[in-house]
Order: structure tokens, then sequence, then C-alpha cells
């Protein structure tokens, strides 16, 4: 075959997948940007970035639209209105697992990422198992309230040296769950566990990369080729192993009478229901176990490293914060939950640190569980669909200035806190973040506590800091800082 005939025969090839991309679109699935042949939505997402390209098509198509992942359709529900009508108004529809890549590799279906019916129960039993073990309770903001005491006295043998607060933060957010899971917390020192937290970290930075993004588009090629995404899955593995082993640990002592944390809860209810619960297996326990483990970990951890960087850029709102610590708590006794109540103007900081920061720009995936209708449109069952959160948490209609940080957005005119319904960083409906009480009372707990005992220093005047965050992926990073930690 001469080269015109390749060259007609290419083109003729092309202009099929052409119409075929343009017959999909025609299905009555929402309006969308036009696909390209095999790369789909690729080029206009790379161009300008997930964030900025979602908001232009948002702004062009509707609070609900179509982007093609290479060959794939997905969903993009944008604000606070269409978010709440699919995933708690039509819950059920909405409740599936949609497919992330590198999960699937990952959980293989396990645990949180099991299809069916199955994550319902295990959803189910690892909410009253966390509620039994503390969560929205005294117990559970005891371990706090113990775990920022450590964290003090950690601070305080720096001796104002300039650090990286990224392993202490992740430490102080690792050991809440360690506590709840595993039924300990680790000592910073420890290498075994600082090893887990570096596997984390690496595996969060990867995860906020090109590279992820272009692995979401085109898993079932790019599985075959090295990249970061295996680095992802070994050092998954190794956390796999670890946990394994604790699992071991547990079952070789567990009292049937006296379960001790996540972990044993588990075990009992496996054996107590093998025959009717085949989803409740070790599998899935390693699974749940990563999961926790990972997400609070990284979620608070890189929440309270973008904190303190703001904190570092905006002194006036720390000086702000710190009077207000003085004034309700002073600095004879350690911060307790039932303060933040009384505490209106640091309450608005949090929330406007967890909206400014938006870590979680599209969350997880979920799945259409049936054909239905939305909004005019018709989705079919199995299609993913994503919650733009960003489209909420920067919401001009809801907030007045943003792109900018600025804590006014969650309070009135008498200085009280005002809520919004726009305030979604944990998503909601039933596959809304699990762990946001202990996220919450976390984030209060331990920023009150350092700031009540230290004052904080950067080598950099404030407008010198770089606040832009780094996103390309499935998450966003604040970049790299160092500061000191002074007592008061």
């Amino acid at each position: 075959m001469d080269s015109g005939s390749l060259l007609l025969l290419l083109a003729v090839f092309l202009g099929l997948l052409l119409l075929m991309a343009r017959r999909t679109q025609k299905d009555n699935l929402p309006p969308g940007p036009q696909p390209l042949p095999l790369l789909g939505n690729l080029l206009h997402i790379i161009r300008k970035g997930v964030l900025k390209s979602f908001l232009e098509f948002q702004d062009k198509y509707g609070d609900v639209f179509t982007v093609y992942m290479g060959t794939r359709p997905a969903i993009i529900i944008c604000g606070p209105e269409a978010v709440k009508e699919a995933v708690v108004d039509n819950a059920k529809v909405f409740s599936g697992r949609g497919v992330l890549a590198i999960a699937d590799s990952i959980f293989q279906g396990y645990g949180f990422f099991s299809g069916g019916c199955e994550w319902k129960d295990i959803r189910r039993f690892s909410l009253t198992t966390l509620r039994d073990l503390g969560m929205g309770k005294k117990s559970i903001e005891e371990k706090i309230k113990m775990e920022a005491q450590y964290l003090v006295e950690e601070l305080q043998k720096t001796h104002g040296a300039l650090l990286d607060p990224v392993t202490l933060f992740q430490s102080v957010s690792s050991n809440i769950i360690c506590s709840i899971v595993f039924g300990k917390r680790f000592s910073y020192q420890d290498i075994q566990f600082q090893e887990l937290l570096n596997s984390f970290f690496e595996a969060f930075v990867i995860m906020t990369s090109l590279w992820m993004q272009l692995y979401e588009q085109f898993p079932h090629l790019l599985k075959y080729f090295p990249g970061p995404h295996r680095r992802i899955v070994n050092l998954a593995q190794h956390t796999k192993e670890f946990i394994a082993r604790r699992v071991e640990e547990h079952q070789e002592s567990l009292d049937p009478s006296d379960p001790r944390d996540f972990i044993d809860s588990f075990l009992l209810h496996m054996e107590k229901e093998k025959d009717t619960d085949p989803e409740f297996d070790h599998n899935s326990l390693i699974a749940i176990v990563l999961n926790l483990f990972f997400a609070g970990t990284e979620t608070t951890s890189t929440t309270l490293r973008y904190s303190f960087l703001l904190f570092l850029k905006y002194p006036q709102v720390t000086e702000k914060v710190q009077e207000e610590i003085d004034q309700v708590i002073g600095k004879n006794r350690f911060p307790e939950l039932k303060d933040r109540a009384n505490m209106p103007y640091t309450d608005a900081v949090i929330h406007e640190i967890q909206r400014f920061s938006d870590l979680l720009p599209l969350g997880l995936p979920h799945m259409v569980t049936e054909d239905t209708s939305f909004r005019g449109y018709f989705l079919p069952k199995g299609i993913t669909v994503f919650l733009f959160l960003s489209s909420s948490l920067k919401n001009p209609h809801y907030f007045e200035k943003p792109d900018i940080f600025d804590p006014n957005h969650f309070l009135d005119a008498q200085g009280a806190l005002k809520k919004s319904d726009a305030f979604i960083p944990f998503s909601m409906g039933k596959r809304s973040c699990l762990g946001e009480g202990i996220a919450r009372t976390e984030l209060f707990l331990f920023i009150t506590t350092i700031l009540q005992n230290f004052s904080i220093v950067s080598s950099k005047p404030p407008e010198d800091l770089d606040i832009k965050l780094q996103n390309a992926g499935v998450g966003i990073i604040p970049p790299s800082y160092e500061l000191r930690f002074l007592p008061r």
C-alpha cells in the first residue's frame, strides 16, 4: 500500500472516530466542549488546567456539562444547588463509586471502593464503629488535645530553628487516626512511622502531578508503561504490608469481650457475619484501614500546612486569632472544643482556610447506578459523575471575593459566624467524607493550641511568600516553606 492510500485510510479512520464522538455527545448527554478522537478533552484541560478549564466550561455550558476523559464521557456537576439535587435529593441514583484508575490499582474494588450494595454495608459499619470509638464524642477530643500537647513539647525542642512543618503536621494528624484504627499512637522519632508518612507525602505529591492527570485519561494504555503510577502502587503495597502485620498482631491478642480499636471491631464482625456478609474479609479490612490511614493523614496535615503559610502571609489575621485565644482561653489551660462557640473569628478563619485551599476540587468520582434524567438530560447507568466542589467554594454568588483569602466571608455584620450552603469541602450526601467531624475538631484544636503557645516567623517578608497552590491532578498541595515557632 502506497503512502497516499495510507493517508486516505488514516483520514477515513479519524473521520469515523470524530463522527462517533459527535454522535456520542448528541445522545442527550449534557453539553460540553467538542472532544477530539481518542484524546477527548485532554488538550482543553492541559492548556489551562483543570480548575480554570472547568470554570470556563461552567460559564459556557451551565452547571451540568460533559467532558471526555479519553474516550470516556464524564458528567461534571457544579454549584451547591446542583450538587445537592444530585447526591442528596437523588442520593440512591448518584451513590455509586465512579472509576478512579489509580484507586482501582491500589484498592482493587475492596473497602470503600467496592461496588454494588457492598459499600453501603461497609460504610455503615465503619461509621458506627468510628462513633463507638469516640468520633463526635469527648473521648476523641481528649486524644486530639493530648496529641496537641505532644506537638507543643516537640516544637519547644526546636528552640526557634527554621523548619519545614510537613513531618510534624503529618505526625499529629496521623496519630489521631492511628489511635482509632491501631489503638496506639507513634513517637515522632519512630523510624518506621516516619517512613510511612514519607510514603504518604510522596504518593500525594504524585497524585497532584500532570502525569496522574494523563494517567486518569488513558489508564488502559499507560498502565503497561513505567511511570509514577507504578510508584504509587508500590508505596501503597508497602503500607498494606505494614497494616497486614498490625492485623496479624491483633488477631493473636484479640479479646472478643473487649475490642480495642477499629481493627478489633472489624475482625469480630468478620467472624460473626462470615456466612452472611462475605464482603467483610481480610482484603476489605486492609483496604479500609489504608483508606482511613491515608485520608486521615494527608487531608488534615495538608490543610494545617497551608493554614500556617496563610498565617505567615497575613500576620494581621494571625494577630486577631491570637487575641481571641488570649481573651477566651488564656494561657493557663489548653484549648477545648467548647471554646469554638465563643471564638467566631477563629472559626471563620478556619472555614476560610478550608474554602480557599480547596484541596480536592473534584472530590472522588461518583457513578450513576441506573438510567436517569437529571435537569433535562439523560444519564446512562454506569456513567462517571464528578462534583466540581471548587464551583461551590469559589462561587461569587456566595463569597464576595472568591479568589481572595478573607475570613469575613464567614462573618456577619455583628461578627458572628455566618454559615454558607456553598461551604462543602467534605462534599455531601452518602459518599461524603467519613472523617469530617474528626478533621474539624483537629483543625480547631491543633491551630489554637499552636498559636496559643507560639508566635510564628518566616525568613521572608509576607509580601514575598508564595501562597499559590500547585494543582495538576487529583488534589492540590501548597508550596514548600519554612518557619520558626517562637514561644510566646
